[in-house]
């Protein structure tokens, strides 16, 4: 053996510490048979496992040799024992120190965690608040939208009402139906003219009138239909019909076409013709003009000659809108020029709708009669 600290007899030989003599006989006896060079001549370690073996007997048969080597393994054993309590303590600190840097990994991944949870949840909120301020805003300018739109509907809408409407070509013309029982003067264009001249300028020349023949058991009836040179004229007339305060009791005036021309209805709307009845209470429910109010910026004076009664024609308007004119805001009403349908493209229309009517009322004689 080259040390004693190299290889440990005992455990050599497969003893303890207390063995006896015998016992390291008989183990060295074992154990060397199985290596002896003899019995292993192919192992190049037999010999120096042979050789190990011979000095670990003969250094445990030697007393004084074998006490110093027991020395010195109590010694060792004592040294390992306290090493051993000594790694305890160090392999205790050890952990507390591995422990109290997991503890400081983990406090930081857990508070790299948090702020990044934080990072997260403020971008969201911001986020969100981007989101919201978008739809704010996209809601700000739908309703201004609706708004703009709602305003230029509304402004159209009142352009539309404060806008006359289109003049037609009968629009100054009247039917007249009579009996010629009732009205035996009644029997020429002048004649008629004179009485509705009252109402208006009548544009005599442009009158056509049919007389239709008596059918039995009836009077003979005439039918007119009378040209006004303005819209007013008409309209006083046709509010005049069946009164007898303007000798026409028994006569029925009404409009050429059968309604109210457009132009009327727009007036009544801009609040610039009322409805009223007369003083003596006739008419049946006709359209009659309010009376005349001083206040009234579109109102003027009549517009036929005050009747013999306390009935009135004052508050139709002197005056029309310009239909090419721009019309009026309601803000700030303005007198509006007269109209004036003289004019030769309005006169060949007017004859037109005249000749159709014409021909409309002979027909209708002509089946009466049949």
């Amino acid at each position: 053996m080259s040390s004693d600290e190299d290889v440990n007899p005992y455990e050599l030989l497969g003893l303890s510490i207390e063995a006896t003599d015998q016992e390291i006989k008989t183990a060295y006896r074992q154990r060397s048979l199985k290596v002896h060079p003899d019995r292993n001549r192919g192992n190049p370690d037999a010999a120096r496992k042979f050789h190990e073996l011979v000095q670990a007997q003969e250094l445990l048969l030697d007393p004084l040799r074998r006490m110093a080597l027991d020395a010195k393994l109590r010694i060792k054993e004592a040294r390992k024992a306290r090493y051993a309590t000594y790694d305890a303590k160090r392999k205790v600190l050890v952990e507390e120190l591995e422990e109290s840097e997991r503890a400081f990994k983990r406090a930081r991944v857990e508070k790299e965690a948090e702020k990044q949870e934080r990072y997260r949840e403020n971008e969201r909120i911001m986020e969100e608040g981007r989101r919201l301020r978008e739809e704010r805003e996209k809601e700000l300018t739908r309703k201004e939208r609706e708004r703009e739109a709602f305003e230029r509907k509304a402004q159209q809408a009142a352009d539309a009402i404060l806008e006359p409407p289109p003049s037609g070509p009968l629009d100054t013309t009247v039917r007249v139906k009579y009996t010629l029982s009732a009205h035996p003067t009644l029997t020429d264009a002048s004649a008629l003219g004179a009485l509705l001249a009252a109402h208006g300028a009548v544009d005599e020349p442009s009158i056509v009138l049919s007389l239709k023949p008596a059918p039995p058991k009836k009077p003979k009836r005439g039918t007119a239909l009378v040209p006004f040179k303005q819209i007013r004229g008409a309209f006083a007339a046709v509010c005049a019909s069946g009164r007898p305060e303007y000798r026409l009791e028994d006569i029925e005036i009404s409009w050429a076409e059968g309604k109210e021309p457009e132009l009327i209805g727009w007036l009544k709307k801009m609040g610039q013709l009322g409805k009223a009845t007369n003083g003596a209470g006739k008419g049946k429910g006709k359209d009659k003009l309010a009376p005349h109010q001083d206040n009234n910026p579109v109102a003027s004076t009549a517009a036929t000659p005050p009747p013999p009664s306390n009935g009135t024609f004052s508050s139709f308007p002197s005056t029309f809108p310009d239909i090419n004119a721009a019309p009026p805001r309601p803000s700030a009403p303005t007198a509006v020029p007269g109209l004036d349908y003289e004019s030769l493209t309005l006169m060949r229309m007017r004859q037109a709708e005249r000749e159709r009517l014409e021909r409309e009322i002979r027909e209708q004689e002509a089946d009466e009669g049949s």
